[in-house]
């Protein structure tokens, strides 16, 4: 099962727009997924079209006794049932583990392995999906590290700006340091760049700034800024079923996001902690 991280230190970079774009791109291709919303602004379980009072209980609860809750009992399915499927494919298995408050709880940054594995602990009790996405807080906070210690990638989300690009510069150092003491199981790192404007000198000086900075860490795929993502997001409907050629081009650029982080081969699972 891979686990994939997505995060960001500098919040509205979009990364939770990247989440989104690549659950849908799994669901498109027929992939087993399984979403955990872990930002306590829940913004990914929104725009998964889930409402905060359905079933199920939220990830922050669960993490708070991991050995006592089994996470695919308390998972909901993504209220994109009633999408169209392109080309008439059948769609993957969709499901969101609820996020809430309830997390900022665990924002404290810890070394203690008990806090740090809560949701490794978690997901060792899963086996039905193919990939997971984990939404991070845009923090380097005790929430992210715990993304991070259960991951086997981490992407990091940058926008063509000089904050953005100090802030990312930043991260791998942090996540570099971290990998080596309390992520064995994390085998790969890189930095996606998004909404970028084509004709701007300045993202593309950014770009190739970062390109410089990250070498092959920065993976050649960029997404581009979208007039009407605000409104697919607003209507909490995948990208792929979404009508209109912005939203057909949009839709395969995740497609191609998702198929350099995806690994077919599906590494074998983590052994089980005692």
């Amino acid at each position: 099962m891979q686990v994939i991280s997505i995060s960001s230190l500098k919040g509205g970079v979009g990364k939770t727009s990247i989440t989104l774009g690549l659950a849908s791109a799994a669901w498109a291709a027929g992939i087993s997924t399984l979403v955990i919303d872990l930002d306590p602004h829940a913004d990914t379980t929104t725009g998964l079209g889930i409402k905060h009072d359905e079933s199920g209980r939220d990830i922050g609860t669960m993490l708070r006794k991991p050995k006592q809750h089994h996470i695919s009992e308390h998972v909901v399915a993504a209220g994109w049932s009633d999408a169209n499927q392109p080309d008439g494919q059948r769609p993957g298995t969709l499901h969101v583990a609820k996020g809430s408050a309830k997390t900022s709880m665990f924002e404290k940054i810890s070394t203690r392995r008990r806090d740090l594995n809560r949701l490794a602990t978690l997901l060792d009790h899963v086996d039905q999906y193919d990939l997971v996405l984990v939404d991070c807080p845009p923090a380097l906070n005790g929430i992210t590290r715990m993304a991070w210690a259960a991951s086997t990638d981490v992407l990091l989300v940058a926008e063509p700006s000089l904050f953005s690009v100090a802030g990312t510069e930043r991260t791998f150092r942090a996540l570099d340091l971290f990998q080596r003491e309390y992520a064995p199981n994390l085998k790969n790192s890189a930095v996606v760049v998004n909404r970028v404007r084509a004709a701007s000198t300045e993202h593309k000086y950014r770009v190739s700034e970062m390109r410089r900075m990250f070498g092959n860490r920065l993976l050649s795929i960029q997404v581009p800024e979208t007039s009407n993502w605000q409104q697919i997001q607003g209507a909490a409907w995948p990208v792929h079923a979404w009508p209109g050629e912005t939203a057909t081009t949009a839709g395969k650029i995740f497609d191609q996001l998702l198929e350099s982080l995806y690994d077919v081969k599906q590494p074998p699972r983590r052994a089980r902690r005692t």
